[in-house]
């Protein structure tokens, strides 16, 4: 099956808010690339996309060697279901979206050995940092708190085959100060 890695991305410029108690705003950008980063490498050796509305983000992208899906302004459910429709274009058959704060992500490419959707849960079971989707079935994303359940519910909803893979790496996103204190899984 063709499959290829999403990567739906703020500006770096912008990114992060919710860490400025911690981090000035260079700081949270330099954050924010960095586990970026992170993420196109643990994509190897699949295909990425990154879909953005950001110039810098789509030329940081590029030099990485990133195909880039550009959106007309922000928004995550709307960029992931065009990126989505993109690749599918590209001739695509699985998507696999992982969020740009991971940064403890290894090995995407494992979460799509599954005929159906995979939903990785944030270590707190509440969101979901990385889902694999086929790209014909027609898959709604809903993020915000509580994703992981809608998404379930969405899977259910079409009547495809689903599972939660919980990862620790995977699951650790990056939204608030206490997320800081990340270490890599042994």
């Amino acid at each position: 099956m063709q499959t290829a890695v999403l990567i739906p991305l703020k500006a770096f410029r912008g990114a992060k808010a919710r860490l400025s108690s911690v981090l000035d705003a260079g700081e949270r950008a330099d954050l924010a690339r960095r586990m970026a980063e992170t993420v196109v490498a643990a994509a190897a050796p699949l295909p990425v996309a990154v879909v953005c509305d950001d110039d810098q983000v789509a030329d940081w992208a590029e030099g990485l060697g990133a195909a880039v899906i550009r959106v007309d302004g922000p928004g995550l459910d709307r960029a992931v279901h065009a990126g989505i429709a993109a690749l599918a274009a590209d001739g695509f058959e699985q998507v696999i979206v992982a969020h740009g704060d991971l940064p403890r992500a290894t090995d995407l490419a494992r979460c799509a050995d599954f005929d159906g959707v995979t939903l990785v849960p944030d270590r707190h079971g509440d969101g979901t940092p990385v889902a694999v989707v086929p790209v014909g079935a027609g898959f709604r994303f809903a993020y915000g708190p509580g994703s992981h359940d809608r998404h379930v519910a969405e899977a259910q909803r079409l009547g495809l085959p689903w599972r939660s893979l919980p990862d620790p790496d995977l699951g650790w996103d990056v939204d608030e100060p206490a997320d800081l204190e990340f270490q890599p899984s042994k």
